[in-house]
């Protein structure tokens, strides 16, 4: 029997669904690859999580704003043009000395892309999902992230009604600092919890 066709053995099982299905609606004639290769571009390299390290950055330089992120998030976002796809419904979680907050989404992966862009894969995965409401300061631990045994870890299912924004604490010895270098300390594991802000160089 031939078997000269290649396969995607190099793939991890979520990846290769993926390719399946791709594949398959492709072949109907159901989506254009060059337009998902737009979209997925876009939320890569133009809204990655630029846009959310810009709400924190704004939030951490105008306590007016703060204020208003932390009673309607959805408007305050809203205000600075980041909109659109899941990320219509937004509650922003400000961590403190006394509690750090986790994101996840433990039914399946709804996550805000309008301010944060394409999830992660171990975001989208069971271990993660799983572990992160039984094992909040395990999971932190395995990104690298040893807080405080006195810090309480706070845990937010995120849901297609209402999805969150973790800001994260303000960075010491940045005093005077813009917006744009202060937005340049923020990552997107930092905005789900699973990471601190950046120290200053």
């Amino acid at each position: 029997m031939s078997h000269d066709h290649d396969h995607d053995n190099e793939l991890d099982p979520f990846a290769a669904r993926v390719r399946a299905l791709e594949t398959i609606l492709t072949e109907k004639g159901l989506i254009d690859p060059a337009a998902i290769d737009v979209i997925v571009d876009t939320y890569e390299t133009k809204i990655g999580p630029r846009n959310g390290a810009r709400v924190v950055a704004k939030a951490w330089n105008d306590p007016a704003y703060a204020e208003w992120l932390k009673r309607d998030a959805t408007a305050a976002i809203a205000s600075l043009g980041y909109t659109g796809r899941q990320g219509e419904h937004m509650q922003a979680v400000f961590n403190t000395h006394e509690t750090h907050n986790l994101v996840v989404c433990t039914l399946c992966s709804c996550y805000p892309w309008s301010v944060l862009g394409l999830p992660p894969v171990w975001y989208k995965a069971p271990p993660y999902r799983s572990r992160a409401v039984i094992d909040p300061r395990g999971v932190l631990e395995e990104f690298g992230l040893t807080l405080p045994a006195g810090r309480k870890i706070r845990v937010w299912d995120s849901t297609a009604e209402l999805r969150y924004l973790v800001v994260p604490m303000r960075p010491k010895g940045t005093d005077g600092w813009s917006e744009e270098q202060l937005a340049g300390l923020v990552s997107r594991d930092s905005m789900i919890g699973t990471a601190l802000a950046k120290e200053p160089a």
